[in-house]
């Protein structure tokens, strides 16, 4: 690691009602790695946003290299060398590689025309300089999303930037795609570039972080070397106490009672019959690789998708589902992978969010709203779910990943659903806020609810259900017992290179 590149001093940052950040240190060397973590609400964001010039501090200074600077937006950071790529990637989809990486910027031929040729050559450049073969004349729509997180790093390198921030750069990556993203990384480092990476995914530091920060309440707790830091001590600094076990203990159990059952469901080209069943008291998980099916049969079975065969069964009683509406009306709640695109409603308030899928409840018989009856609904979630917000008039975007996901939950409930599909139910979401979610799936598995789970984390599945069912390629590989599998079994089913029911 070489010389100082970004340094923070005593920044502090407040919102209406709010301390974000309350006297922040943090520095960036020259070739690093500097890992940023915390809890949602740590934070993390607003020190990012300051550093890539979309807030400006209220106190404190901010130095890059050497100087002390003031930002008064992003494109004077990004001028100056600092580019920021969000979880949500910033880039047009018609547009092509080049396009989208000189958007503003295209160079010009004689009589102000785009030059194209030129344009193309220096993106071809650019993305051989990450050692990426992607053809700059490519639409970006047609490229998976790891090639599109490279043109973005691409049109970061295109300002010249000595320092990248990275938020959450792997969220809805493969295991290959993240294999590829630190390899470009490394690369990034070995030509001196600095690099602040965010990331809940704690476990894949070890492979890229030098050092690490951790923000908590907005304060900071302390930079550490990652080579002298244990994985739970980090956590325990993240959370301000320590966690024993990383998964709730269960109290749920399997009673052997059937709540829920698939029979030999069919998509052309997608689902190859596949049939399980669902008891009360169990958490089912649903593994693997990335296009197995495991979405897929989650949106077949609530309806979102269409099905050539099968049958679904709720307490032995057949349904008849072909829209989203038939499986809310059946007692089915499908918490997706996106919650911000398919779970919530993330302009509208929490009370609103949390009552959608039940309004007939809080409503007149001409379809008017009562505000009292839909306020006492949110409160009684609020308080059974412990959401924390400061009040059921909050703006749903404005709450932590934990809380929106116990928004969506509570939708359910509120529905009186009998069966909950969570698709990756702890994306996005930091450490302590998963504790909370999987106590939750348990007590609600405990209150007769059937519960399946569908996770990319094994130790996620191996920790928090009682057996796995495994995809591959559509088609139903084995079903485990959690307590007598490990992961190594279970990515050899996901593979295709063993199956208990071929």
């Amino acid at each position: 690691m070489g010389e100082e590149l970004l340094r923070v001093e005593n920044v502090t940052k407040r919102f209406p009602g709010v301390l974000a950040l309350d006297r922040v240190h943090f520095e960036l060397r020259r070739g690093e790695v500097h890992a940023l973590v915390g809890e949602n609400g740590a934070g993390k964001s607003t020190l990012m946003k300051i550093l890539s010039g979309v807030y400006r501090p209220d106190e404190g200074t901010l130095y890059y290299k050497g100087k002390p600077v003031v930002f008064h937006n992003a494109q004077e950071a990004q001028r100056a060398g600092i580019s920021i790529i969000y979880q949500e990637l910033n880039l047009m989809p018609h547009l092509t590689v080049a396009q989208n990486i000189f958007i503003g910027r295209e160079p010009l031929r004689f009589g102000g025309y785009i030059d194209d040729r030129q344009m193309n050559r220096q993106a071809r450049e650019l993305l051989a300089r990450l050692h990426v073969d992607i053809d700059p004349t490519t639409p970006v729509y047609a490229l998976p999303l790891s090639k599109r997180q490279m043109v973005e790093i691409a049109k970061a390198l295109s300002f010249r930037s000595e320092v990248l921030i990275m938020d959450e750069p792997t969220s809805a990556l493969t295991e290959s795609e993240i294999d590829e993203l630190f390899k470009v990384i490394h690369q990034l480092k070995q030509q001196g570039v600095g690099i602040i990476y965010i990331s809940h995914r704690l476990e894949e530091l070890k492979h890229i972080a030098d050092r690490v920060t951790v923000l908590r309440d907005g304060k900071y707790i302390g930079t550490y070397n990652y080579s002298d830091i244990t994985l739970e001590e980090l956590v325990s600094k993240m959370v301000g106490r320590t966690l024993e076990h990383k998964f709730p203990p269960r109290t749920s159990s399997p009673t052997g009672r059937k709540i829920f059952e698939v029979k030999h469901l069919t998509r052309a080209g997608v689902l190859h019959d596949i049939s399980f069943e669902l008891y009360e008291g169990e958490i089912l998980g649903i593994a693997g690789l990335m296009g197995a099916g495991r979405t897929e049969l989650a949106r077949a079975i609530f309806g979102a998708d269409p099905k050539d065969g099968g049958e679904v069964y709720l307490h032995g009683r057949k349904l008849e589902i072909h829209s989203p509406i038939d499986a809310i009306r059946a007692g089915i709640g499908y918490l997706p992978e996106d919650r911000k695109l398919a779970g919530l409603a993330v302009e509208m308030l929490l009370c609103e969010n949390v009552t959608m899928a039940n309004v007939e409840e809080i409503s007149s018989r001409m379809g008017v709203i009562f505000p009292l009856r839909e306020r006492k609904v949110a409160e009684h979630y609020i308080r059974e779910l412990d959401i924390r917000t400061p009040s059921v008039y909050q703006v749903v975007k404005n709450l932590s990943g934990g809380n929106q996901q116990k928004v969506v939950v509570a939708k359910w409930l509120f529905r009186k659903a009998k069966v909950l599909i969570f698709d990756e139910p702890t994306r996005g979401i930091d450490v302590g806020a998963k504790y909370a979610i999987h106590r939750l799936m348990d007590q609600l598995a405990g209150q007769g609810i059937g519960i399946i789970m569908i996770s990319s984390e094994l130790p996620e599945l191996l920790g928090m259900t009682d057996r796995i069912l495994v995809l591959h390629e559509g088609r139903l590989a084995g079903v485990l017992r959690t307590r007598e599998t490990t992961q190594e079994e279970i990515l050899n089913y996901a593979a295709g290179l063993v199956s208990a029911l071929s």
